[in-house]
């Protein structure tokens, strides 16, 4: 019933959110977690138990909770463990966790923060407050689902884009790990390496508005052509603008085919106007289309792409600093392989 009512995109009163929710309690105290079965199932959640860390990995692979109460101090695996487990699993890292322990400590909640833990309560419950925070999480997992969700028909729909043109092959593939291992060389902060990433499957998606007799035109395209050809940046911004979790990738969207003398579109950005990360991306992009063949090129020797590259900063379009770094990173590689 509940993903009946999702497909057709209704909301949840609090109320039936709670009665349909599961809670998993982990502690190897049983009174403790009686108590905190007991209070929950009051209000109306289906209340699952655990009482170590194995076992509440177990319950999480079988029952997928969607908040899990956790003991921090427990023989073994302690809560801390669990949670990070969790947390850098793909399949259960919005999952919330609420860490629940007599501890009052500063240290002890950094820990928690530091292993993902979402929120703190302390022994004994507050039964108000218990209600509260599990009723504010539930919901905040199923918005954050919602979106995680979003993401991914997001990028369905770019793989579903860039098999349109048969003459890419798997450029986006090669993109997100360029990205990954470009962004590594140059030590950005992980949430730039992971915009990065998904630009390379995001960067065309407003191709998606461009009609094939354009998309897949083999010949040069007229004047005409070429003005709808550059509307693809603005739909692809406009797709994914709306989404709170694509606001680093939307600007590589936008200005991908800016140049560093003002001469790209669709803003005419010059210099240091253009967003870092959107220069960091524009190389990867350039160099794999390069040095990959394509129906009007073969494909290049990564030497013969880099020299092409260096005549575009001698032209004027690219960072010349960035484009030695890329050079180095380039170097980099060949040796490493």
């Amino acid at each position: 019933m509940k993903q009946e009512l999702k497909k057709r995109g209704e909301s949840f009163p609090v109320n039936r959110l709670s009665e349909r929710a599961k809670i998993l309690v982990v502690d190897d105290h049983p009174s403790s977690r009686m108590t905190a079965v007991s209070l929950l199932s009051m209000e109306g959640y289906e209340v699952l138990e655990a009482d170590n860390g194995q076992a509440a990995l177990n319950q999480v692979q079988v029952a997928d909770p969607d908040l899990i109460l956790l003991d921090v101090m427990m023989p073994g695996m302690d809560g801390y463990e669990v949670c990070q487990r969790l947390k850098q699993d793909e399949q259960t890292r919005l999952t919330p966790i609420v860490f629940v322990t007599a501890l009052n400590d500063r240290g002890a909640r950094v820990k928690g923060i530091e292993v993902g833990g979402d929120d703190f309560l302390t022994k004994p419950f507050d039964q108000l407050e218990l209600a509260a925070r599990v009723r504010s999480l539930v919901r905040q997992k199923q918005l954050n689902e919602d979106l995680d969700h979003a993401g991914q028909v997001l990028f369905s729909l770019a793989r579903t884009i860039e098999s349109r043109d048969p003459n890419t092959g798997d450029h986006c593939e090669r993109l997100v790990q360029l990205g990954q291992t470009f962004g590594e060389f140059l030590q950005l902060p992980r949430q730039e390496i992971r915009d990065l990433m998904w630009a390379g499957y995001l960067h065309d998606i407003g191709k998606i508005g461009i009609p094939d007799a354009i998309l897949l035109k083999t010949s040069p395209l007229t004047p005409a052509e070429r003005v709808i050809m550059q509307q693809h940046v603005l739909i692809g911004e406009q797709i994914c603008q709306p989404l709170r979790t694509m606001q680093g990738v939307v600007p590589i969207i936008r200005h991908h085919h800016e140049r560093w003398d003002g001469s790209g579109y669709p803003d005419r950005l010059m210099g240091n106007h253009i967003p870092f990360l959107v220069q960091v991306f524009q190389l990867v992009d350039i160099y794999d289309a390069l040095t990959h063949e394509r129906p009007y090129k073969p494909a290049f020797s990564p030497q013969e792409s880099l020299a092409i590259l260096m005549q575009e900063v001698e032209q004027g379009w690219r960072n010349p600093a960035l484009m030695q770094r890329f050079t180095e990173f380039v170097s980099s590689q060949q040796v490493a392989a």
